[in-house]
């Protein structure tokens, strides 16, 4: 059955899960282990608290905090009061935290206290003003007073409610915040829940803003719920299964293929709010993780970790990644060395609800390295020429997608939606990409990645893909630079191998390899070797950052 047509909403999707999986685990944090029903509690003890802050349907409430047991529950909530979820990227300084919360009139936040040695109460009061007082000396309000705005420079934001023991003035902490909301009854929380249609907004998903300011795609309940049906099914995810989340919440593929699918399929969520690979390798053991998504970076560096044989990694059975390029011997070892018996690539975007196409369990290594999949049902694919006019088979062009999950449009930004979604409502992702004759989408590159030199199109992805051939290669992003010959050339930043794991490579005897590898307009003029590629929460190299360096 559709997701959207079972559960209606995100709210009665937690309520069910609650009463379906009611003594099974739902979330693992340490030492505290909630089960489904704890958990179901939890959320609705969150959204009486929300009522009671005066947050009313369709306002909005960010929360800006690494993956925890505390970010499920005031997410979810929130959600089940009526408002709008915004996630705010970890990354995010105070002032890029502040334009989102001012730019979406937020009503609520939830912060982390200090997360990574940053204190983001001091980010967010830095880049938002404060009043400057004490708790203790916080001067009284009278009974029917409007109460002042915590942050001046955040007008729309009336409570800040801090994960965290201490809290400075006008700030809440987490108990505080749960225990103002007591009085309200069971019964108003689940009508509000009740009262929560599937066409409603159920949260605003921002863009990572690798090509430019981010935006706000603005999803529905039913679109969460319909895909993140069909990319469980697709996936395998199943009752009992342990999932360690390790991707961010504030993006898609954590809090939707991760929290919500869980919550779909009744299946154990392990948050995991920093990556490394001892602490994976750690968990993923300890906790028996079954399935374990993220970016073939991260993947990568698990296989290659030497305590990985120390670790009993045998009950994992499920990743599923994605990228412009996944290595094909990176399928072959999640394959060959750990016995991850299913194994899949997927391509989405947060204007299309995170996902678009996805490989099928049983496809063979060739099209799980090689592509991104196939339309997920219910979902149009096409490539497209600049001119608009559909593309053969083969022929790289821009990917449009069609289909219920694409956005209702960028949050009050009228202009933005119409460039994004064209007539007959296909999406311009901005991602080049070719269809094979089974209907694989395999993605080149993004179209503002695209450089032309002497009169070529150079897609740097497929560039990317023969040097990492390469034995001492490592890591490689290739961008354009200008050139006052051919208009623009490409220049690659490598990552190499260390000294003794493979002939160490220079530049010119990489530009030299390129050459045999490669038409000549393709290969890099210039190599520079870096420690790492810059990367933003979700795992993208930023090339912008790298043009700016060339």
């Amino acid at each position: 059955m559709r997701g959207d047509l079972e559960f209606v909403s995100i709210p009665r999707l937690v309520r069910t899960a609650a009463e379906r999986h009611a003594e099974r685990e739902a979330v693992v944090e340490g030492r505290t282990r909630v089960t489904y029903r704890e958990l179901g509690e939890r959320v609705e003890r969150a959204a009486a608290a929300c009522v009671a802050a005066g947050v009313e349907p369709g306002d909005r409430v960010a929360v800006w905090a690494p993956n925890s047991l505390d970010w499920i529950v005031s997410a979810l909530g929130a959600v089940t009061s009526g408002a709008v979820l915004v996630p705010v990227n970890t990354r995010f300084k105070g002032a890029e935290a502040v334009q989102v919360l001012r730019r979406t009139r937020a009503r609520l936040l939830f912060v982390t206290g200090t997360f990574l040695g940053t204190s983001y109460v001091a980010a967010l009061r830095s880049a938002a003003g404060e009043r400057g007082r004490v708790r203790d000396a916080a001067p009284s309000v009278e009974a029917g007073a409007p109460v002042p705005a915590p942050l001046p420079g955040l007008p729309h934001l009336r409570d800040v409610v801090v994960f965290a023991d201490g809290a400075p003035a006008d700030f809440r902490t987490w108990k505080e915040f749960l225990a103002a909301g007591d009085p309200v009854p069971v019964r108003e929380v689940r009508a509000r829940a009740d009262a929560v249609e599937s066409r409603a907004p159920s949260d605003i998903i921002f863009t990572s803003g690798t090509t430019g300011e981010p935006k706000g795609a603005v999803i529905t309940h039913a679109q969460t719920l319909r895909t993140f049906a069909v990319w469980s099914e697709l996936a395998g995810l199943r009752e009992g299964d342990r999932y360690l989340i390790v991707n961010p919440f504030f993006h898609t593929f954590g809090y939707k293929a991760g929290i919500i699918a869980c919550l779909m399929r009744g299946a154990t969520m392990v948050p995991h709010p920093v990556f490394t690979p001892e602490s994976v390798l750690a968990r993923t053991a300890t906790e028996r993780i079954t399935v374990l998504p993220g970016p073939p970076t991260l993947l990568q560096s698990l296989l290659d970790d030497p305590a990985r044989t120390e670790h009993d990694l045998s009950a994992l059975r499920v990743v599923v990644t994605g990228a412009a390029a996944v290595p094909r011997p990176l399928i072959e070892r999640l394959r060959g060395e750990l016995g991850v018996a299913t194994v899949l690539t997927a391509y989405g975007m947060s204007e299309a609800t995170g996902v678009v196409t996805m490989c099928r369990r049983g496809d063979p290594p060739e099209v799980v390295a090689g592509t991104s999949g196939r339309a997920v049902p219910d979902t149009e694919v096409r490539v497209v020429g600049a001119d608009g006019r559909v593309l053969p088979v083969g022929e790289p062009g821009e990917i449009l997608v069609r289909g219920p999950q694409v956005m209702s449009g960028y949050f009050e930004d009228p202009e933005a939606t119409g460039r994004a979604v064209g007539p007959g409502g296909w999406l311009r992702t901005g991602d080049i990409g070719v269809l094979d004759a089974g209907g694989n989408l395999r993605v080149t590159d993004r179209v503002k990645d695209m450089f032309v030199v002497g009169g070529f199109n150079a897609y740097p992805a497929e560039i990317e893909r023969v040097l990492g051939r390469h034995p001492g290669v490592v890591e490689v992003a290739v961008v354009g630079v200008p050139d006052g010959r051919l208009g623009e050339v490409g220049k690659a930043f490598v990552v190499r191998g260390e000294p003794g794991a493979a002939p160490l490579v220079t530049a010119e005897g990489l530009i030299a390899w390129a050459r045999r590898e490669m038409a000549n307009y393709k290969v890099p003029r210039e190599v520079e070797f870096v420690a790492e590629l810059p990367r933003n929460a979700a795992g993208k190299v930023l090339k912008r950052e790298l043009r700016g360096r060339g």
